[in-house]
């Protein structure tokens, strides 16, 4: 048994890391367009433009690449990944299976208070919609999925989910500045709570799947909008990433 005191080696997780604060600046740039598929991830330049050290922008592009936000192309380097109609009508499937299913059992299993909760986060996510806080919108509506997958018991559904996070809030990055979308959005949220609310398990499950479909619908117009194929590859150097959401 060592005689060190334990204390000497707790890590105080209070204050975000300079990785950690380096990875949100290059997730948030990314989901919010700053850099566009396609476009080429320059160690360099990203280092001069972020203030980080080589190493920081290397593991942080390694990061992103698992999250699928970055993929690296031979004899190109780190590149934004391009956003894939095949594999966004896939993440929406998955979306609708275990969505719907954690909605069902939330109405069931779930306890007041817990419901009340995410009424609450639906009203925050409305709320932030009608400021056009777009990143307020990406924010809350993931705290709200995270409380619905608690109070329907299926955490090991939830880490899939959350595996596929980065992706999902890239789609919904893409949809939800439609034009109506607001107003569309909050009718079918509204319904989802309301059933939740009565303890309508299979309107609870209806509603989620409903409003997947929905978004679903919208991504794969807005992809079938884009000509990834003629997007130019982006010179860094020309705008400031400070400045990105």
């Amino acid at each position: 048994m060592s005689s060190k005191a334990s204390s000497s080696l707790k890590i105080d997780r209070s204050v975000k890391t300079l990785r950690e604060l380096t990875l949100e600046k290059m997730r948030d740039a990314i989901l919010s367009a700053y850099f566009k598929p396609g476009e080429r991830l320059v160690e360099r330049s990203l280092c001069e433009e972020l203030g980080v050290s080589r190493s920081i922008v290397r593991e942080v592009l390694r990061h992103l690449e698992t999250e699928g936000l970055v993929e690296s192309i031979p004899h190109q380097g780190p590149v934004v990944a391009s956003l894939d109609a095949e594999k966004a009508s896939q993440i929406y499937e998955i979306r609708a299976l275990l969505e719907g299913h954690a909605a069902r059992l939330c109405a069931e299993r779930a306890d007041d208070a817990l419901i009340e909760r995410l009424a609450a986060i639906n009203d925050e996510i409305q709320a932030a919609f009608g400021r056009s806080d777009f990143s307020g919108v990406l924010a809350r509506t993931s705290d709200f999925y995270e409380l619905m997958f608690e109070g329907s018991g299926q955490f090991m559904a939830w880490e899939i989910v959350q595996s596929l996070n980065a992706r999902i809030n890239r789609l919904r990055a893409m949809t939800i500045g439609s034009t109506g979308r607001a107003a569309e959005a909050a009718a079918e949220m509204q319904l989802l709570v309301s059933a939740l609310r009565r303890r309508d398990a299979q309107a609870a499950h209806d509603a989620s799947v409903a409003h997947i479909r929905r978004v679903g619908d919208i991504a794969a117009k807005k992809l079938a909008e884009m000509t990834l194929a003629d997007a130019p590859p982006g010179d860094t150097s020309s705008h400031s990433i400070a400045h990105a959401k």
